[in-house]
């Protein structure tokens, strides 16, 4: 089987189709402060719209626990998804209750409605088999059709993902082909040179995708937090830095295996060490293995990677034909330390290829730093959903559409 597409579907026109999207935004004070996810859902929207569809939007946003929290409603993103597709959103204070149901009733032809966080509803990320069932059920009711688009969210087994994909005649949307084309260039078919840049702050994270990839890389480029497990894998001193100890054995067996393959991990030469935490740190530049010679000795902090680990990592991504890009190359959100990560976000805008930002905080990294998404290759709506693909994981939300890897 391969993935059902949106033409599956057939003849939408005066049908209620259920759109799982991921708007699962940033916020501040109620305000949206990334809307990289709500304009990746619009085209899918709109196709949806077009084709004479009444649309019913469902999303996640933030951890709630399972019951209403202010700070995570939707309400903020409907008024941007109005914004967006030029039309009025209809917004329901709640999922499955009184104001959904009266919304989706009252919704016309071509009109749209956003219903509220989806994880007000514990039933949602349930555990029990039967209470994500009951859920998706009673979202299915509001509808003819469902489209999953939430790319996000396909490494999920959660209600709107999986269930509700059961529950209606489904399909994927087109973001979710968009990406799926994207990445299948990058684990099946990638033009060499190959890199992959990974950042970041934990390596136990990215283990298992630096494990999938090594053998078909040509170089893998590592700086953010994880980058001090590998120097310490080295045998050099990392002062007050980010350091998982645990995972020191795993790096040295992936810099072993990649010697063994001929593929070269390039680790920083000089790192950007600061005195504390914070935008008024005092910080110096020092070599990679002499971070606790600086003044702030042992409880140094390793905040970016230097100036001249920098120009070697835009040097290997302009001259790259493939790049993956997972996770900034340092505390991006503080001033002092986003050279690393915005020289990176740079070289990859640059380069002659498939430049791909693997969705999560680099996404956020290049659009906070002043990047505009239309100078990368694609940024991919899913961080981990990004990575577990990559590793060759089976995805639920994928698989339920009739996709295999």
């Amino acid at each position: 089987m391969s993935l059902r597409t949106l033409d599956s579907l057939g003849q939408l026109s005066g049908k209620t189709v259920l759109v799982r999207c991921d708007l699962n935004v940033p916020l501040k004070d109620g305000e949206i402060t990334d809307d990289g996810r709500i304009r990746a859902s619009v085209p899918t929207l709109n196709a949806l719209l077009n084709a004479g569809a009444r649309v019913v939007v469902v999303s996640h946003l933030g951890r709630p626990k399972g019951e209403p929290e202010a700070k995570y409603s939707l309400a903020p993103v409907a008024l941007r998804l109005s914004e967006l597709l030029g039309k009025a959103v209809v917004f329901a204070s709640d999922t499955v209750g009184p104001s959904a149901t009266a919304a989706v009733a009252d919704l016309e032809q071509n009109g749209i409605v956003l219903l509220e966080n989806l994880r007000f509803n514990a039933a949602e990320t349930s555990k029990v088999d039967e209470e994500r069932a009951a859920f998706a059920a009673s979202l299915a009711a509001f509808a003819d059709a469902f489209v999953s688009d939430g790319f996000g969210v396909v490494h999920r087994k959660q209600a709107s993902v999986f269930e509700l994909a059961q529950a209606l005649p489904s399909a994927a949307g087109l973001l979710i082909e968009q990406e799926l084309s994207v990445l299948e260039r990058l684990t099946t078919s990638p033009e060499a040179p190959y890199a992959v840049v990974l950042g970041g702050s934990k390596v136990s994270d990215k283990l298992d995708v630096i494990g999938a990839l090594l053998p078909k890389v040509n170089t893998l480029l590592v700086g953010g937090g994880m980058l001090f497990t590998f120097l310490a894998a080295l045998g050099h001193k990392v002062g007050a830095s980010l350091l998982e100890a645990d995972q020191i054995d795993n790096v040295k067996g992936y810099l072993a295996e990649a010697e063994k393959l001929g593929i070269e991990i390039i680790l920083p030469t000089d790192i950007v060490v600061a005195s504390k935490f914070g935008a008024d740190a005092e910080f110096v530049t020092t070599a990679a293995d002499a971070i606790e010679e600086t003044p702030f000795g042992a409880s140094g902090l390793g905040l970016d990677i230097g100036p001249d680990s920098a120009a070697r990592f835009a040097e290997v991504i302009a001259g790259s034909k493939t790049v993956f890009w997972n996770g900034p190359m340092g505390v991006f959100e503080l001033a002092p330390f986003a050279a690393g990560t915005k020289a990176v976000a740079d070289a990859l805008t640059r380069m002659d290829g498939l430049g791909v930002v693997g969705g999560g905080d680099s996404a956020a990294a290049v659009r906070a730093l002043g990047f505009s998404d239309d100078q990368f290759g694609h940024i991919s709506t899913g961080g981990g959903a990004s990575l577990e693909f990559l590793e060759g994981k089976r995805l639920p939300g994928l698989e339920v559409l009739g996709w295999q890897a």
